[in-house]
């Protein structure tokens, strides 16, 4: 944080962070624009109006402030950030351009081929952004977010195996990371090796036991195994005290070839509430 600890410019910038976290957009937008009037070369009061700007969907406010930014100080973080905020405001194409020219920094900044990925991704160019993650993982190829981004664009490509092969990869390195588990998981599951999906994802609730989204899909697994008891089990553990997860639930058992399908929601709602008379843990 700029400044000195107790300055009154770094205690502004420590309430404007708090409010951006809090997702207090006006809030944290009024408090880093009142950092900029004591200074205006402050990057990180740049860094958090751009990001309440884009939290208000005000995108094109923000390019003017992180350009100026960019122009003084060539700071990769700032460069990337205005490469977002132009593809936000519907500038793609000098979106594109400027991450492209921070992504060929030299030593690499690597949230700018992350970013780039998934702009180009996002625009349908999938296979163009697994060539970008790939890139990237040569001049870090111990980076196992750039591992995990790559499985990620292949599972987006509809290329299962290859998402397999580098997830797994990457659980191997970090054995603890949820979200890898999850990613590994929801490739196995769309493969059909639901044995082993159910295993990822057991591993992954046993780190994050309130993942409801992996025990959904865990009773996917379960019921596609025929185990529906099991499945359903899984399913009232995901709805229990989350109503809004209904949808969820009922689309997990409509979807699977051994689940069941109601016409109506309090139909699946009232049978998902029912206490099984042999319930086993999944």
């Amino acid at each position: 944080m700029s400044g000195k600890p107790n300055s009154p410019l770094a205690q502004l910038l420590q309430q404007a962070f708090l409010a951006l976290r809090a997702k207090q957009f006006d809030i944290a937008r009024q408090l880093a624009t009142e950092a900029l009037k004591s200074n205006r070369t402050d990057r990180n009061a740049v860094l958090i109006l751009a990001h309440a700007l884009l939290g208000q969907e005000r995108a094109e406010e923000a390019i003017a402030p992180l350009e100026k930014a960019a122009k003084r100080n060539g700071d990769p973080e700032i460069e990337t950030l205005l490469g977002h905020v132009l593809c936000a405001a519907r500038r793609r194409s000098d979106g594109l351009a400027q991450l492209r020219r921070t992504a060929a920094r030299r030593p690499p900044y690597l949230p700018a081929f992350q970013e780039l990925a998934s702009q180009l991704a996002n625009a349908g160019e999938v296979g163009k952004a697994v060539g970008m993650i790939e890139q990237a993982l040569t001049l870090a190829p111990a980076s196992v977010d750039l591992q995990l981004d790559l499985g990620r664009m292949h599972v987006r490509n509809n290329n299962r195996a290859k998402a397999r092969t580098v997830l797994t990869a990457a659980r191997a390195i970090a054995p603890g990371r949820t979200d890898i588990l999850t990613e590994l998981a929801w490739a196995e599951l769309l493969d059909g090796a639901y044995a082993e999906a159910a295993d990822t994802y057991r591993h992954a609730l046993g780190l994050r036991p309130d993942d409801t989204l992996s025990r959904a899909n865990l009773a996917i697994c379960l019921m596609e195994m025929g185990q529906r008891t099991s499945g359903e089990t899984a399913l009232r553990l995901v709805l229990r005290g989350r109503p809004h997860m209904l949808s969820r639930a009922a689309f997990a058992m409509a979807t699977s070839s051994h689940g069941r399908f109601f016409f109506r929601p309090s139909a699946a709602e009232k049978f998902l509430e029912r206490e099984p008379a042999q319930a086993t843990t999944p």
